[in-house]
């Protein structure tokens, strides 16, 4: 089985070698799946792995946008239709100058995984554009996102594909998106999530990831007859992911230390209390704001600024118990994982996608701490877009307790599948090996169902 894997991550390689992020992902997933394989040779017969790392579908389109002062731009976009097994396609669009095909297909491929894991019926897409709406105005992120949409409403639907924000994609653009939708669909429907409440949006959709990250950190603890109590916590990032992150393990009394942007990281030593918490909120989410501006106002936090000729990120060389990386992929490399070993952190909950090198994740796994990688720990944010599809199919609205009950108890469910399907097949606490396994069984066994063309 393990010449098996190898020929298939060099195929994977040689058809896509501008792709790092991809091959990065695939090459994290595939090593786990060995004892799956072992137990089911239908899946290799089927080459389940190999269509599952080739996308149904990839659309690449132009978006081109007038500016406030009357210039033209033209910006690429992309909508990667992963795998629809189990339901629609379903994940996120991301508006960064970082985005390319690669990267979307990283995220695409986790999406899958992911969904799966989540007990709702929904495949695995992922979307976005090169474009950059940090410094654009409200009229110019909106003709971008009209524009966008003017391709995009051909290939998506409430049973086809329902995407939903991701990184620089929040509810402005959502609105100005989903307005251009209904217009060119002449319909009202739930195509996508992240939607305001007054027109299908759910309540604690902006939280999920963040609050769901510490669900399932908590859950992991409990493992050990431990909970958050009294625990300190690095975050990273300062967007809703880490936001609420630290709302939640406020809630659950733990104290976070860190926050941090592209320019740089705040250490607050005596922790971001809920007052500190409502200044970044209101800082990046109305100001859109530098998180330096924090020591400003809380001058006995330390702000320390990107250096990028350095071979780590200090952010992950303090003290704390735990560690939320919510910022984007591999923002923890060999020697960040290094120091969070040695500064005694155990748990590691990945509320961003793919947060870690894969030098990292060996470090984490080698040394048994409590590591759950994204595709399980940040489901939350896709588990209550599948919750707000519902209710849009429903035509009616949950209460914050009824979707903070529903995202709690999917999240101690996912946890369950990764810990007992690492159990399963021999590897007991490998958080790694059990959200991969348990994805891979759901959708294989369904595509297995569909038949070849599924």
């Amino acid at each position: 089985m393990g010449d098996y894997l190898k020929d298939f991550v060099e195929q994977v390689k040689a058809k896509n070698p501008a792709q790092p992020e991809f091959i990065q992902a695939v090459e994290e997933v595939v090593p786990s799946l060995g004892p799956a394989l072992e137990k089911h040779p239908e899946y290799r017969k089927a080459k389940i792995i190999e269509r599952i790392a080739e996308p149904e579908r990839v659309i690449i389109f132009r978006v081109p946008w007038e500016d406030d002062k009357g210039d033209y731009h033209v910006n690429r976009a992309f909508r990667i239709e992963m795998n629809s097994a189990i339901g629609p396609y379903k994940g996120g669009l991301r508006f960064h100058p970082t985005v390319n095909l690669g990267i979307l297909k990283f995220l695409a491929f986790e999406q899958v995984f992911k969904n799966a894991l989540t007990t709702l019926p929904m495949g695995g897409g992922k979307g976005g554009s090169d474009f950059d709406p940090k410094g654009k105005s409200d009229s110019e992120v909106a003709r971008f996102c009209q524009s966008f949409m003017m391709e995009l409403f051909r290939h998506i639907g409430p049973n086809t594909d329902v995407p939903a924000g991701d990184i620089g994609v929040g509810g402005r653009e959502i609105g100005y998106m989903y307005g251009m939708y209904k217009k060119l669909s002449n319909e009202f429907t739930g195509v996508l999530t992240g939607k305001g409440l007054n027109w299908g949006g759910s309540l604690i959709r902006p939280e999920a990831t963040g609050y769901g990250a510490v669900y399932f950190a908590a859950e992991m603890l409990e493992t050990r007859g431990e909970t958050l109590e009294g625990k300190t916590a690095l975050v990273s990032g300062s967007g809703n992911v880490a936001q609420y992150t630290i709302e939640k393990l406020l809630d659950l009394g733990a104290k976070s230390l860190t926050l941090s942007d592209s320019g740089g990281y705040i250490y607050d030593e005596e922790g971001i209390d809920r007052k500190k918490l409502d200044f970044v909120m209101d800082l990046k989410n109305v100001r859109r704001g530098r998180i330096k501006e924090y020591v400003d106002k809380y001058p006995k936090a330390v702000y320390t600024p990107v250096d990028k000729k350095l071979d780590h990120n200090p952010l992950w060389n303090h003290k704390a118990d735990t560690a939320f990386p919510s910022a984007t992929q591999n923002e923890i490399n060999e020697k960040d994982a290094a120091n969070l070993i040695k500064n005694g952190c155990y748990v590691i909950s990945e509320g961003a996608n793919m947060p870690t090198v894969p030098e990292g994740i060996k470090i984490f796994v080698d040394e048994k701490i409590l590591y759950g990688p994204g595709k399980a720990a940040n489901a939350g944010g896709v588990a209550v877009s599948g919750l707000e599809m519902t209710q849009n199919s429903l035509r009616y609205s949950w209460t914050r307790e009824e979707v903070d009950s529903k995202l709690y108890d999917i999240m101690k469910s996912i946890h369950r599948q990764c810990h007992e399907t690492a159990a399963h097949y021999g590897q007991i606490g490998n958080y790694v090996a059990g959200a991969n396994i348990a994805g891979l069984i759901k959708v294989a066994d369904t595509m297995l169902d569909l038949g070849i063309v599924g």
